[in-house]
């Protein structure tokens, strides 16, 4: 089973459709990793790949795709502006264990306390959340503390059957990506000094939570060991930091 490949093959096409895409680099070590778990009839191959590419406003378009059979089927994709921009990011964390799915997808925003930013990334794509809510209701409650990091159409589900994943969530994943490609393809370069620091602010506080508690941390170390897990995070999931430090 590879559930998530077609979301990522749509992502990726559709990316370089309608944006000008160029490859971003993988360190060494990190395009594939294969680990086996397990003994016996339990014996399971984990695949891991990575996939990495930009455009003249996007910074970094990365993709983490986990596969493991039945036992387990991961896709993380996220895009990450580049700092002259105040788009919001791409979030796309899609999780499917043996007990169930984890879905997560949102445009997680910079400012989420600013009205004008409200008013400009996330009320536009309100209608589409509230529509998809009707089959992915709620998934309940998340980290307090992670809460300044999503918008209000974040939609954080958990369904049950497997053909909502391959239709409901698959059309979410689309619809939220072709909008949020629309607010690529609208967006303004900023010139403000002020506003360029609070971006890069906002993106560093991001990173640095997302690099800290990343929930796969404790899976990828488990299959790979902890040295390359560390530098798979801060080398290449959430590399902003390393990125300003070499630029």
């Amino acid at each position: 089973m590879t559930l998530y490949q077609p979301f990522l093959d749509y992502a990726i096409a559709t990316l370089q459709d309608r944006l000008d895409l160029s490859p971003y680099p993988i360190p060494a070590g990190f395009e594939s990793n294969t680990a086996t778990t397990g003994k016996g009839k339990r014996e399971v191959t984990v695949h891991t790949t990575s996939h990495g590419y930009c455009s003249p406003k996007l910074r970094q378009i990365r993709a983490a795709h986990v596969q493991a059979g039945d036992s387990l089927q991961v896709l993380n994709f996220v895009i990450f502006p580049r700092l002259e921009y105040d788009l919001p990011f791409f979030g796309g964390d899609l999780v499917t264990l043996p007990g169930g799915h984890l879905i997560a997808i949102d445009m997680q925003p910079l400012f989420r306390d600013s009205p004008d930013y409200q008013a400009r990334y996330s009320e536009p794509i309100m209608p589409m959340f509230n529509r998809y809510q009707q089959h992915l209701p709620w998934g309940g409650d998340f980290p307090e503390e992670a809460q300044p990091f999503f918008s209000p159409a974040f939609l954080w589900t958990r369904p049950t059957e497997l053909e909502d994943v391959t239709t409901h969530v698959f059309n979410a994943f689309k619809d939220y990506l072709n909008a949020y490609i629309g607010f690529v393809e609208q967006a303004q370069p900023i010139t403000d000094p002020e506003q360029l620091k609070a971006i890069e602010t906002a993106q560093l506080s991001y990173i640095r939570y997302r690099a800290e508690k990343d929930p796969a941390r404790g899976m990828l170390t488990r299959y790979y060991g902890a040295e390359w897990t560390e530098e798979y995070i801060h080398g290449f999931l959430f590399d902003l930091e390393r990125h300003l430090q070499t630029a």
